[in-house]
């Protein structure tokens, strides 16, 4: 079974996304990283949700749409520290903590989105 099958496929993946969101848009935990975003999260959350279908083994969705993620490139506009990545961990820490899905698996993706988003940062500490 997939990882994307084991979040919940379509449906769990938009819910974890869109739990993500909202903790990003309402925790003051999170407001320097919610400050690089645009005021409608709409196509953040899309984009996230195609990313991850994708990431976790399910559809392409995101490369069909988009081409090769090539994730440092695209984040490299917005000056991302460790208080932002930290803040972004946060956030997702907290979505997969909430989310129906094994806990090995959780495990698993939270060092998978540590290394992931340790990789965005793009300003010297």
């Amino acid at each position: 079974m997939t990882h994307y099958e084991q979040l919940g496929g379509e449906a769990g993946i938009r819910a974890l996304v869109d739990r993500f969101y909202d903790l990003m848009d309402s925790a003051p935990e999170a407001v320097n990283v919610r400050a690089l975003h645009a005021t409608n999260l709409k196509v953040s959350r899309e984009k996230l949700f195609l990313f991850l279908t994708g990431w976790s083994g399910g559809p392409q969705l995101y490369v069909e749409k988009y081409g090769h993620p090539m994730l440092r490139m695209r984040h490299f506009p917005f000056a991302i520290g460790a208080r932002e990545r930290d803040e972004w961990l946060w956030c997702m820490h907290r979505a997969l903590d909430e989310h129906e899905a094994p806990e090995d698996l959780k495990g698993y993706l939270r060092q998978r989105f540590d290394q992931l988003a340790d990789h965005m940062r793009n300003q010297p500490e």
